[in-house]
């Protein structure tokens, strides 16, 4: 059995014979004498771009925006849509609605007839209780479906505040719609009212107020001067 000491000594003997054959074939190859002159002639290329000091961008303060000298002294301006709450269930009149892909508009002859016969539904009704008349057209019965009412009839006996309005009609069925103060006028569920009584451009509407906040409604066909010219 050999000796620990004896090993470690044959292995610093063979490790340094290793190192000095190693040295022989590098200084025959070369190889030291190589690796120094690269060391001394290869320096780093320095870039042919210019160095450009950047100075760094303050971010953009829009709080800081210039505004009109003529709103400068106003608070920015908030939009804000009305929202219209849904008023029930849609209540069918008749058979079906009009059908108004093709939209037909009265002659003046017509609307000028029925809202005369408006007029003179008006002046005979109960003074004590409110009423305008409102000739209908095109924006009124189809597409938009908005009804603005008279700004002065509003002011002096309508709410306000939003608030749900009821419109009856002649045979004394009812339905809600939104009105809205602001614009004076009449949004969600004037559309039902409108097609469930086949509004047409022309037609002439005599609104009453039978209480705060209930119109009862009278319908004067711009078709019915036609009728009238037949008979």
């Amino acid at each position: 059995m050999v000796a620990p000491k004896k090993l470690k000594l044959n292995y610093e003997e063979s490790r340094n014979q290793r190192l000095e054959e190693n040295k022989k074939r590098m200084e025959e190859l070369k190889l030291t004498s190589l690796a120094l002159s690269l060391r001394t002639t290869s320096t780093p290329k320095q870039s042919p771009m210019k160095k450009v000091n950047r100075t760094p961008r303050k971010p953009l303060d829009l709080s800081t925006v210039r505004r009109s000298g003529r709103v400068a002294q106003k608070p920015p301006a908030i939009y804000k849509e009305d929202l219209v709450e849904p008023l029930g269930k849609r209540r069918s009149y008749g058979k079906g609605a009009r059908d108004l892909s093709n939209r037909v508009y009265a002659s003046y002859e017509d609307r000028e007839y029925a809202t005369g016969k408006a007029e003179e539904l008006y002046s005979s009704l109960e003074p004590n209780y409110p009423s305008f008349v409102k000739p209908m057209l095109q924006s009124h019965v189809s597409g938009g479906f908005w009804l603005g009412l008279p700004r002065d009839f509003c002011k002096k006996h309508l709410p306000t505040r939003d608030e749900i309005i009821t419109l009856v009609d002649e045979d004394g069925d009812q339905w809600d719609t939104k009105y809205l103060p602001r614009k004076t006028g009449l949004s969600g569920g004037w559309k039902r009212f409108a097609e469930d009584h086949k509004l047409a451009d022309g037609d002439a509407l005599v609104f009453q107020l039978i209480k705060r906040t209930v119109f009862k409604v009278y319908i004067i066909r711009v078709n019915q001067a036609e009728d009238s010219d037949d008979a």
